[in-house]
């Protein structure tokens, strides 16, 4: 039924893969979504990730529908307490139609409260097990934005400290609405800080980061994975199949009817010099092995010593069943080689 790990320091114990949903609502039917939880939970899932924001691409209309087709499943299922539930609080942006008050979302206490209370009723649920910071309270390229370093742009003085945003996090651990604490779209600078807080006594350690990580997006492996070892603070991989590309779906620039790239535009991320030479590459490696593309590509993921969880998400149930399916493909020394003769050469290309 698969692998699970323990999440951070608790007693938690999480699917290796985890069901992600920011479809539901946008490309896909409360239906669609019910059929896929049904069909990851008998199949050993057991960890579920959302956020307030979703369904994607961002937008008024559809904010929050995925939380609300999870809460009806929850509902109809009575199932709560069989599934580790992970949802995210916005840092700051200017989708004012967040909040019920009409205020740009910010990591302030205040704005958390509101989150929080928020996700809950369209969960219908009265805690959620991980809530994560969904980014950074500060200035810095996210969501593989132009420019990959960190340029010193931004004033402090417009930022919510890191200590009072894991305070706010943490009366809500002890006002039994969350769990646990994690982060997402964080820095090596910015986890260890979150940790440094928690050790000063303003909150809980966080167990968890989400970042972006694949074949194509390896950089959290220059200084975030010795941080999610050393301090169990494990990665919740988003987007190991590079947004589908992995999947070899885009290959050549083609763009199959109803695929995200194609209805919505957003692949730019990975779309950079020397994206699609990297991809074919590793979809020629996964052909020789004779193995699908995009379970080369997920097994790869969760092979990884500081990874709790790969997070997959899917349209349909062929897909979720492809991406499941990579619980089969064993990643060899031999393998690992190969790809990191790959990855020597083609290194990072979409970060």
């Amino acid at each position: 039924m698969g692998e699970y790990r323990i999440l951070g320091r608790t007693d938690l114990q999480v699917s290796a893969i985890a069901l992600g949903t920011m479809t539901w609502g946008e490309q896909n039917s409360e239906s669609e979504g019910h059929a896929q939880l049904d069909y990851a939970t008998e199949r050993g899932i057991n960890f579920i990730d959302t956020a307030e924001t979703y369904s994607v691409p961002p937008r008024a209309e559809t904010q929050g529908s995925t939380e609300r087709i999870i809460g009806t499943w929850l509902k109809q299922r009575g199932n709560r307490d069989k599934v580790i539930l992970a949802t995210k609080v916005s840092g700051p942006s200017d989708s004012t139609y967040l909040r019920p008050n009409g205020e740009k979302p910010a990591l302030t206490r205040k704005q958390i409260n509101l989150a929080i209370d928020g996700s809950l009723r369209r969960l219908q649920t009265d805690y959620v097990d991980l809530y994560q910071v969904h980014w950074p309270d500060r200035a810095l390229p996210l969501f593989g934005a132009s420019g990959t370093t960190w340029s010193g742009r931004g004033t402090a003085d417009a930022e919510n400290p890191i200590e009072e945003t894991l305070a706010a996090l943490w009366d809500l651990v002890k006002a039994g609405k969350i769990r646990h604490i994690g982060l997402s779209n964080e820095t090596a600078w910015g986890t260890m800080r979150f940790l440094r807080a928690a050790e000063q006594g303003f909150g809980a350690r966080v167990v968890s980061i989400q970042n972006a990580y694949s074949l194509l997006n390896r950089t959290f492996e220059i200084g975030l994975a010795e941080i999610a070892v050393r301090e169990q603070v494990g990665l919740l991989a988003y987007s190991p199949l590079a947004q589908g590309f992995l999947t070899g779906k885009y290959q050549g620039g083609a763009r199959p009817p109803g695929a995200r790239v194609t209805l919505f535009n957003r692949g730019q991320r990975y779309e950079k010099p020397g994206a699609a030479e990297a991809t074919d590459r590793y979809l020629a490696l996964a052909k020789d092995l004779g193995v699908l593309p995009a379970q080369l590509a997920i097994a790869f993921v969760t092979s990884r010593p500081f990874v709790t969880s790969a997070i997959i998400g899917a349209t349909n149930l062929g897909q979720l069943s492809t991406n499941l399916g990579s619980r089969e493909v064993t990643i060899t020394p031999d393998i690992e080689a190969e790809i990191n003769r790959i990855h020597q050469i083609h290194s990072n290309p979409a970060p």
